[in-house]
């Protein structure tokens, strides 16, 4: 682990943004590619990986962006925690407008229940831009903290972004397969699913770059950025992914699923950041 981290401090903040997400984009072609060995996906094992996804985003969004964004504020009191609450806000109400003009589907809901603008799009493209759009705040996420490494600034370590990365990489796995099989039973070939399944997260190196760029362009919004790709994430969490965990009443498993995911994630981030 020394070892990447010390590869990783080597590289430009733009190109270890880009290379850490294609990790976490592989590690969702991962997933997809169980395409290949089953033929069904089991309910239960699903919504407990939904709920470790949601603990997984809930952990990073807290140890990896909200706290080191708050640290790194100038002032005191009342006066240092407003960077933090603007980009908070200013990330979930991101998401919030993608959620309403983004056509999406989630999994295992009715083609009846599809959001965003109304369009004829095949159900196979919906469900993929439904983890696409959980995807957008995690690539955010991860360019967002290389490039406040590459900053200087106090609070952002490579340790903590490759920690960031791995874990977002460890639940990309199961949505990965969470896009495929259901396409699977859609009639589409064991081809066409894998390739929607992992083309969910092409996104994420395209918002790592972005999220990095902005960093090192415009230094002094490092920690509303953080803060921005945390409001993203939690924004997904409660209104996608918990709720979603829960159709199906296993909500014990789904439960247990979050804590683990949770425990993952800090884990990582206080062992490495």
């Amino acid at each position: 682990m020394e070892s990447i981290i010390s590869y990783f401090e080597q590289l430009n903040p733009v190109l270890a943004a880009l290379y850490a997400t294609l990790f976490t984009w592989g590690m969702t072609a991962v997933g997809a590619s169980l395409v290949f060995l089953f033929k069904k996906m089991n309910r239960v094992f699903f919504d407990g990986m939904l709920g470790f996804t949601g603990g997984v985003m809930v952990a990073a969004s807290f140890w990896s962006l909200l706290a080191p964004g708050i640290d790194m504020s100038d002032g005191d009191g009342f006066i240092k925690v407003i960077p933090a609450a603007t980009g908070f806000l200013g990330g979930a109400l991101f998401i919030f407008a993608l959620d309403k003009v983004l056509p999406h589907l989630h999994v295992n809901f009715k083609e009846s229940e599809k959001e965003g603008i109304k369009t004829p799009w095949r159900k196979s493209v919906l469900l993929t831009l439904a983890i696409t759009l959980h995807n957008i705040p995690e690539g955010l996420a991860i360019g967002v903290l290389f490039g406040g490494v590459s900053a200087g600034i106090e609070g952002a370590t490579i340790g903590g972004a490759v920690a960031l990365a791995l874990g977002i990489g460890i639940q990309n796995f199961p949505e990965g397969f969470a896009v495929a099989m259901p396409l699977r039973g859609l009639g589409k070939s064991r081809w066409k699913s894998f390739n929607y399944g992992q083309l969910s997260a092409i996104v994420e190196p395209f918002a790592a770059v972005l999220g990095a760029w902005a960093v090192l362009t415009f230094e002094p919004i490092l920690p509303y950025a953080l803060c921005f790709a945390a409001g993203a994430m939690i924004f997904v969490v409660v209104e996608e992914v918990i709720p979603e965990s829960q159709l199906e009443k296993n909500t014990d498993i789904a439960t247990l699923g979050f804590i683990g995911g949770f425990i993952v994630m800090m884990t990582l981030d206080v062992a490495l950041g």
